[in-house]
């Protein structure tokens, strides 16, 4: 919550001079809401998210203070609930504290000191429960994600050391030297498969460890430098690689994260291409200023369906069979690109192609 702003509290009786008194007292110091049924403050939960603290009487005409919190409890679990109450209904707050429904109570008649002492209570309890959710829904995400990690390791690795493993054995009992060849070529495929793999593996814990390392950036030389290594894969495929850069300033950006990128997206563009075309490229075309950076990088190979653009960013997601993949690599370039504050489009068609369009804002000068 930003420290400037005001914590929301619901304040709930139904005498109308008590609810005046409450906001006239407490407004300058909190953003007050009131209601004077519990039907009422029902709705102003339903339209106020960001309410910290409830605070209401004990002796409502509908239904007790007690009663409106336990029907409240499960819709909304996150708003500290308080009740007030004269000491005639001491039995009924005791028991409601002790089965959770409310964070505590306040004695009638109230001072103001009292109120505000409790709700800043309640607040600061409102925050740390806050955070300890965000916490718990990461740590969550956390273990989901090793879960599938841990499983796609050992499948993923296993698959080309069996290959490796089996090719070995045909080779033993084979004096063919066309066999021998085709054997051979089993298994650099396979063992590219686990460099690949690995690689990617490499990229995904540099991306989670690593810290960003802000640098005038020469989109030339990454992409030159980036480019060779496809240039050779090109020229055996038949496939027509162009570059255009177009780089009026100094772009501060992180080098690692951006080389990351571009090779996972080279790499996918290369490999997913359409086999036995005679027009196959993949172009990439850079514009950057000071402020950002703008690429594409575009090919006419055999395109992702649009039902499977959604989930490409995925880890482990496969959107096509054509190929084996480690479904590590775009999710490289998410990662990557979420660390620079970056964005992504992808225009793709079935057998006409793909274009990503990646924005990527530079580092101000100066900036931390």
């Amino acid at each position: 919550m930003n420290t400037t702003e005001k914590i929301k509290v619901l304040y709930i009786d139904d005498e109308q001079n008590n609810l005046n008194g409450f906001k006239a007292t407490f407004r300058f110091d909190y953003s007050v809401l009131i209601a004077s049924t519990t039907e009422m403050a029902s709705e102003i939960l339903a339209n106020n998210p960001d309410i910290h603290i409830i605070l209401c009487d004990q002796r409502m005409p509908d239904k007790t203070g007690v009663q409106f919190f336990e029907e409240i409890r499960s819709i909304y679990p996150d708003p500290i609930r308080m009740l007030i109450t004269g000491y005639t209904d001491i039995e009924s707050v005791i028991d409601a504290i002790n089965r959770g429904h409310i964070f505590r109570y306040i004695k009638k008649p109230w001072t103001d000191a009292d109120v505000k002492s409790a709700i800043e209570e309640g607040n600061k309890f409102y925050l740390t429960s806050s955070l300890l959710s965000i916490k718990n829904s990461e740590l969550q995400s956390a273990y989901d994600e090793l879960g599938k990690f841990a499983y796609s390791v050992t499948h993923d690795l296993r698959g080309p050391l069996l290959s490796l493993l089996g090719a070995l054995e045909i080779a033993k009992s084979t004096e063919n030297t066309t066999e021998l060849r085709e054997i051979h070529d089993m298994m650099g495929e396979s063992i590219k498969k686990l460099d690949e793999f690995i690689r990617n593996i490499h990229e995904y814990y540099n991306l989670k460890r690593g810290r960003l390392m802000y640098e005038a950036i020469d989109f030339n030389t990454i992409v030159g430098d980036t480019a060779a290594l496809f240039k050779i894969a090109g020229i055996m495929d038949n496939i027509r690689f162009s570059v255009q850069v177009n780089q009026k300033d100094v772009f501060l950006s992180d080098e690692i994260s951006l080389k990351i990128i571009l090779n996972n997206l080279l790499s996918n563009a290369f490999k997913y291409q359409r086999k036995g075309a005679t027009d196959k490229f993949v172009e990439v075309t850079i514009d950057a200023n000071s402020e950002s950076a703008t690429i594409f990088v575009k090919d006419n190979g055999i395109g992702i369906h649009e039902n499977h653009i959604k989930n490409i960013f995925t880890m482990f997601y496969r959107a096509t069979s054509e190929e084996t993949g480690s479904g590590f690599g775009l999710y490289n370039v998410k990662d990557a690109l979420n660390k620079l504050k970056g964005d992504v489009e992808v225009i793709s068609t079935v057998n006409v192609g793909t274009t990503f369009k990646l924005t990527i804002p530079g580092k101000p000068n100066g900036s931390n």
